[in-house]
């Protein structure tokens, strides 16, 4: 039978993991509303901003088989003198004839604007969701992390695609974390942590936004977030938020560090399969009863402050405050190899490798 590639159908890429992942890959969708979000070009600021994109879904006999998105991120590609197109949401069947048609036709986009590479995954830029799995296969995953099975980079692979910029993601036992090898700094000098509360979210997430600009501004494929890009990405964590994990730390009145946690919802998810229903209230609750679970999404210290102490004393802050509430499990979202002050700060606090991913990249002639 032909391979079909089906240009614009939201519902079949909602879908295609669902019907081409087993259970025990692991793979947890984000809700259909946020993807359907993702993808709306009225909603989404990647695009607004003049991004070209296109997604396709593979199709035999009228079933699903795979998806991707391809993009252009012009703001990255001018801040750091490169011309890469971008592939996302990379999800297959083990079938070569559908991964050869997805990616030859995001291939094509790149070529067709221009660009002499073509990198992935980014759903959908740096500062989401990155990589493609390549190691850690079945152990269970944490919100935002990438998840997929062991023949997506050998169906890469057999496309001309090659692995680059490796990366690790880590769970943490917390009741084993010893905060004596934690060394952060006089907490009386000057230093407030402000939580994350419902009542001030606008003004402490513009404060994450600033610190995070400033914090990774040295660091490999980082563009800093607009204030729409951020909002777009955060805005609807409020609702899902537990106040009592993310914070802002001040000194003298300025933001200077921030670490952003929030409860795991791959359960919730999980139960409801991504999808709103009149179930959805009840797994809701019972979610909210028995979260045992956290992830921090990210942490960042501004600049001037690097090397001073400030991490460790956020990571502690936030492991004490996630013990007194309750939670069990941390799980840190990726960190490059690259990275090495904050793999010290992982590694200090017991943080153990949980899934291995890696960026897949291919030159266009």
């Amino acid at each position: 039978m032909t391979t079909e590639l089906r240009e614009g159908d939201a519902d079949a890429f909602f879908d295609v993991p669902f019907a081409v992942y087993d259970r025990s890959v692991g793979y947890v969708s984000p809700l259909k509303r946020d993807i359907r979000r993702m993808l709306d070009p009225a909603r989404n600021p990647l695009w607004a901003s003049g991004n070209p994109f296109r997604y396709w879904t593979a199709h035999r006999d009228g079933r699903p088989l795979g998806r991707i998105v391809a993009h252009v991120h012009s703001q990255s590609n001018m801040r750091h003198g490169i011309r890469r197109a971008q592939f996302g949401f990379f999800d297959c069947a083990d079938d070569g004839d559908a991964a050869r048609a997805l990616l030859d036709a995001a291939t094509d986009f790149a070529r067709a604007h221009a660009q002499n590479e073509l990198v992935g995954n980014f759903n959908l830029t740096a500062m989401q969701q990155a990589g493609v799995q390549t190691g850690g296969f079945g152990n269970r995953a944490y919100t935002d992390m990438i998840v997929g099975p062991p023949h997506l980079p050998r169906l890469l692979d057999a496309n001309g695609f090659q692995a680059f910029f490796p990366m690790t993601t880590f769970d943490i036992d917390l009741s084993t974390v010893n905060l004596a090898t934690v060394e952060g700094f006089d907490a009386a000098a000057g230093f407030r942590f402000a939580p994350v509360e419902k009542r001030v979210f606008p003004e402490r997430m513009a404060e994450a936004r600033q610190v995070l600009n400033d914090g990774f501004a040295a660091n490999p494929m980082f563009v800093p977030l607009t204030a729409d890009e951020f909002e777009f990405q955060a805005g609807e964590m409020s609702a899902i938020l537990d106040p009592r994990l993310s914070s802002v730390l001040h000194h003298d009145g300025k933001p200077i560090g921030a670490v952003i946690c929030i409860p795991d919802l791959n359960g919730f998810l999980a139960a409801t399969r991504s999808r709103i229903g009149l179930a959805t209230p009840w797994h809701y609750l019972r979610y909210r009863i028995n979260r045992k679970r956290a992830v921090i999404i990210f942490y960042s210290v501004a600049t001037a402050w690097h090397g001073r102490g400030v991490m460790p004393a956020m990571l502690a802050r936030t492991v004490t405050a996630l013990r007194d509430a309750g939670y069990e499990r941390l799980g840190v979202t990726w960190i490059a190899d690259v990275n090495a002050a904050s793999l010290r700060q992982i590694d200090r606090l017991g943080g153990k490798p949980l899934h291995r991913t890696h960026l897949f990249r291919k030159e266009i002639a």
